[in-house]
């Protein structure tokens, strides 16, 4: 019965956000309330919901001091080349912007944290998307599905939780699936690629002015249709002004060309490109780059829980880039939408996940799963785990499958012959589409940075993130890894 409600939970709550009859927020607190009262448990609620709230409190707390943090630091220009060198890359080239988004996402997840990769990338990107009328589902999706790939780094979690899980050394699980994991990323590329080629044909080929590509002038940034496309059609006039906000990361400011139209602002500014923003510090740029390469390296060297790293790095950032307390709150308040959004969906996560494993729902749903599997499946159990790696890291957090499902999988294995490594090596296969699950954190920065509905960026995405999470798990059977 458990398993039957805890699958028709799930369901109810995919249903309700993907058609959005109701918001994110409000699915994950009531849908699991009632289904908490279904299941004979309604007096446990407040028990599972604290429960909860406990378990992801440190994670929304390195979430709102991360946002503080990289947001100042995007404030003061410290992410400006990176940006100057995706937009001279991209021009205004929507084919050329979705592969730039995937390549961005992807190496800023060398830090292995999801929430910052977002908030570096669409802080980057996002200003080019609205500029030029393109999917911002497109963003979204390609940005999940690279960081999903590249989560699996040691330090990413999955690869930590299946070492710490089965007993095994992590760089006896990661190194070898590296052919397979870069199989998965130059699927990510491609998927970029045509999903901008498709973007390319919707709406033209174009090319930013020149001036773009130099330092822009303050008061505005200059496009043009280019002129080596083939047949597309002009999408900006030529002149066209786009204010920038002062905030470096708040909406802009209204966009007008020639001064005869006045266009949304949150349509057409571009946020963040403003090189003479008042927040900028050039010259504490290798102080700020210092202590950011300290941060990550740090928490890649678990010196301190990753909270307490983020809230003395912010506490830093802005003490010695910001010295006047003025500044302070208003650097604060700035970011503070983002803090509220982002925490409050962690928060309201809780109650889902508090009472999925409170009740027991989780523990009968894997049970259920694994006992699904035929016999005669019994030597290829790393091809079955890799397989409902998918589903399960979807719907379940990481932590759940990796500490309660895969040693289950594991004895099954070694019962046919299968190593626990094996299994341990395909278990990682469905990260891809795990980081655009409803119960990982981070995915609400990035919807949120976005303006993008959850429900949007699930029906997008979770057919490429399957695609790229099953080319994985092909490469790592053709390769002889699992």
């Amino acid at each position: 019965m458990l398993t039957i409600l805890g699958f028709a939970m799930i369901a109810t709550f995919l249903v309700l956000i993907m058609t959005k009859k109701m918001s994110p927020i409000a699915a994950l607190v009531l849908i699991p309330a009632l289904f908490c009262v279904a299941v004979g448990q309604g007096a446990q609620l407040g028990d599972y919901v604290i429960e909860g709230v406990g378990n992801l409190a440190p994670t929304a707390a390195m979430l709102m001091f991360a946002i503080v943090y990289f947001g100042v630091m995007i404030d003061v220009g410290l992410f400006d080349p990176i940006v100057r060198g995706i937009l001279k890359f991209c021009q205004a080239d929507p084919m050329r912007i979705v592969v730039g988004t995937a390549v961005l996402a992807a190496i800023v997840s060398l830090d292995g944290d999801g929430s910052t990769t977002f908030m570096i990338t669409v802080s980057a990107m996002y200003p080019l998307y609205k500029r030029l009328k393109m999917s911002l589902v497109v963003m979204t999706g390609v940005a999940a599905t690279a960081n999903g790939v590249m989560n699996t780094l040691p330090w990413g979690g999955p690869t930590a939780r299946a070492a710490t899980a089965l007993k095994l050394d992590a760089s006896e699980i990661f190194v070898p699936m590296i052919p397979a994991l870069a199989m998965g990323l130059l699927a990510v590329f491609v998927l970029a690629y045509v999903l901008g080629i498709r973007e390319r044909k919707r709406l033209g080929m174009l090319t930013l002015d020149e001036a773009l590509a130099r330092e822009p002038r303050p008061e505005a940034e200059t496009v043009s249709a280019g002129t080596g496309g083939t047949g597309g059609k002009d999408r900006l006039r030529k002149g066209t002004a786009a204010s920038v906000s002062a905030s470096g990361t708040g909406t802009g400011t209204s966009a007008s060309a020639g001064g005869t139209e006045n266009e949304d602002a949150d349509d057409d500014a571009f946020q963040g490109l403003d090189p003479n923003r008042p927040t900028l510090r050039p010259k504490l740029y290798w102080f700020n780059a210092g202590l950011t390469a300290a941060l990550l390296t740090a928490m890649i060297m678990e010196l301190l829980p990753i909270p307490v790293l983020f809230l003395l790095g912010a506490a830093l950032a802005l003490t010695v880039n910001f010295p006047h307390m003025p500044d302070q709150r208003a650097r604060i308040a700035a970011h503070a939408d983002n803090v509220l959004n982002v925490s409050g969906m962690v928060f309201a996560a809780a109650v889902f996940t508090g009472v999925l494993t409170g009740t027991g729902m989780v523990e009968h749903m894997a049970d259920w799963v694994v006992g699904t599997v035929p016999d005669a499946m019994g030597p290829h159990m790393a091809i079955v785990t890799g397989l409902l790696s998918l589903p399960l890291t979807y719907f379940m957090s990481n932590d759940g499958f990796y500490f309660g499902v895969l040693p289950v999988l594991a004895e099954a294995g070694a019962a046919h012959g299968v190593s626990p490594v094996e299994i341990a090596r395909a278990s990682l296969a469905g990260q891809a589409l795990h980081m655009s699950s409803p119960l990982v954190p981070a995915v609400y920065v990035l919807v949120g940075m976005a303006k993008v509905e959850f429900g949007d960026h699930t029906r997008f995405t979770v057919k490429w993130a399957v695609l790229t999470s099953l080319v994985v798990l092909a490469a790592g059977i053709l390769f002889g890894i699992m």
